[in-house]
């Protein structure tokens, strides 16, 4: 399956004042990392709309698990790797590791989404083969 790492360092504001992070900034770096993986897949985010006609990939689950804790200054690594791919959706697991040691989990399930013609809402639509075949690596 597809994956990619993203580096960061931990930054003051994304720390509550005891100066470790609030959990909540978590759900936006895997966000971000998500957004590097569809370019690791060849299509960064504007060009993947554009090219095949979608809204984007909305966000319908997630989950996270916290192992240890990260603080202001620390170099994590985010490993972000497709790991399921659906019909019209697909999840991704996020490992957010500081120093080679897992400190949290992240789960995602997004959903390949286009408007629907008739009313202009959003709905799921099949993902492309092109697309389901870079998500599995193959």
């Amino acid at each position: 399956m597809l994956s990619n790492t993203v580096v960061r360092r931990i930054e003051w504001g994304d720390c509550d004042p005891a100066g470790i992070v609030f959990n909540p900034n978590y759900l936006s770096f895997f966000d971000h990392c998500t957004t590097m993986l569809y370019e690791a897949a060849g299509w960064p985010k504007q060009i993947m709309v554009q090219k095949f006609g979608i809204v984007g990939c909305p966000l319908v689950e997630t989950r996270a698990k916290f192992l240890a804790p990260c603080s202001f200054g620390d170099e994590v690594s985010i490993t972000s790797t497709v790991a399921d791919v659906r019909n019209s959706s697909f999840d991704i697991r996020h490992e957010l590791s500081k120093g080679g040691k897992l400190c949290v989990e992240g789960f995602e399930t997004r959903v390949w989404a286009g408007r629907d013609p008739e009313t202009g809402r959003l709905r799921s639509t099949p993902l492309p083969p092109e697309v389901v075949a870079r998500f599995r690596g193959e």
